[in-house]
């Protein structure tokens, strides 16, 4: 019976995907910076706006933050995206930071891939 738990134990070990190689880590991503927005202000109460938000390095499903929350954004080029800002986000006066992530990617079974980078931080104003 020993024997028998042994081998069973052992069959489920190695059978369920253990394995001894070590994992890859994953490595920098490419970080997209911000060099323009635009506009770069609206005033308060206003209705829904689309964000061109101008720079570098922006993958092709970049996603563009506003005040840290992504919003549906649309690669245009890897010099520019644009983003859907809803009314709701301009109700009141505010600096808003404005800022572009670039999702990391999937590594295989072993690990790998690339870590999310995020931009530089623009100021947009809302009035």
């Amino acid at each position: 019976m020993r024997v028998l738990s042994v081998l069973l134990l052992t069959a489920f070990t190695f059978g369920c995907g253990y394995s001894s190689k070590a994992t890859t880590p994953a490595v920098a991503g490419v970080t997209p910076n911000i060099s323009q927005l635009a506009p770069s202000s609206m005033t308060a109460g206003g209705a829904a706006f689309t964000l061109t938000v101008n720079g570098s390095n922006f993958a092709t499903s970049a996603m563009v933050n506003w005040n840290g929350t992504a919003q549906t954004t649309t690669f245009v080029t890897a010099s520019q995206v644009t983003a859907t800002i809803p009314a709701s986000a301009i109700t009141t006066a505010a600096t808003v930071p404005i800022t572009v992530t670039n999702p990391g990617t999937m590594g295989g079974i072993y690990g790998g891939g690339t870590l999310a980078e995020t931009s530089n931080a623009m100021n947009f104003t809302v009035n």
